[in-house]
């Protein structure tokens, strides 16, 4: 199945453009409009494309899927082939981040450089996937507003320890008005679907077969530890970290100017070539 995952370009479709290639990955439950603001800066020096990602954004949510490893992989493969950005620096957030690791390990010649943002590369477990379907069990859907999305997903979710706006804001915007209020762009039980391919398994492998620099950034509150961050570093044969004070697992949305305070100097100094 070739994707129902689309595209979103700052650019003009079409347009002759050899500025080197960015490829902008969200993660689980997000959509591409989310990097809005690092493709602001990002289109300064670079070509930027972004993917609602199958049964995410816009894209297509077909209910028999698939919604496997494989074909999460195989559309960010078609993107850059069909798009024409290789060698492309892939930069990702949670689950987008293993979407980029895996496909730079299984394709080096279409990746030049790799960010990963907030992943981790250990096993998470079944008691994991349990946490999660009890979570979604808790949204008391619908919203009556979207502010009210985002107040409780930013203070009132029992997740949040403390008032967290840049939480409320990243799923505020996954929010959309149906009739009865306002629901997520997604299916809960898609996405636990495409959680449940990769929760189970570690890594670590297809990890340390990605050849190009590759850059790890963990928030300092986030979901990946220093310690496993440090590891992947190691495991990677060009790594590289970067850790983000005052920021948790959406750090891109809690510090900004810190998360491009980490990625334009590595960015701007990935080799030309794969």
């Amino acid at each position: 199945m070739r994707p129902p995952a689309g595209p979103d370009r700052p650019d003009p479709p079409g347009a002759a453009d050899d500025r080197p290639a960015v490829l902008l990955l969200h993660g689980l439950m997000g959509r591409a409009f989310h990097w809005a603001g690092t493709a602001r800066w990002l289109a300064a020096g670079h070509r930027v494309v972004a993917l609602d990602q199958r049964g995410h954004g816009q894209s297509e949510r077909p209910a028999a899927g698939p919604y496997t490893r494989e074909a999460f992989v195989a559309d960010a493969e078609a993107a850059i082939e069909q798009l024409g950005l290789a060698p492309v620096t892939l930069v990702g957030h949670s689950m987008g981040a293993l979407t980029a690791w895996q496909l730079a390990a299984r394709r080096p010649d279409l990746v030049r450089g790799l960010v990963i943002c907030d992943m981790r590369a250990s096993a998470l477990g079944a008691a994991s996937q349990r946490q999660w379907e009890e979570w979604f069990s808790r949204w008391p859907l619908p919203f009556p507003t979207q502010d009210a999305a985002r107040r409780w997903f930013g203070e009132d979710d029992p997740w949040v320890e403390r008032p967290n706006p840049g939480r409320g804001d990243f799923f505020a915007e996954v929010m959309h008005e149906a009739e009865d209020g306002w629901r997520p762009l997604f299916s809960r039980r898609q996405m636990l679907t495409a959680r449940e391919t990769w929760v189970y398994d570690a890594h670590w492998e297809e990890l340390a077969q990605v050849r190009c620099p590759t850059l790890v950034v963990r928030g300092l509150d986030g979901e990946l530890g220093r310690a496993e961050a440090q590891e992947m570093v190691r495991v990677l044969p060009a790594g590289q970290y970067a850790e983000i004070p005052d920021a948790g697992h959406y750090l891109h949305y809690d510090q900004p100017d810190a998360w491009r305070a980490a990625l334009e100097p590595f960015l701007n100094a990935v080799p030309a070539g794969p």
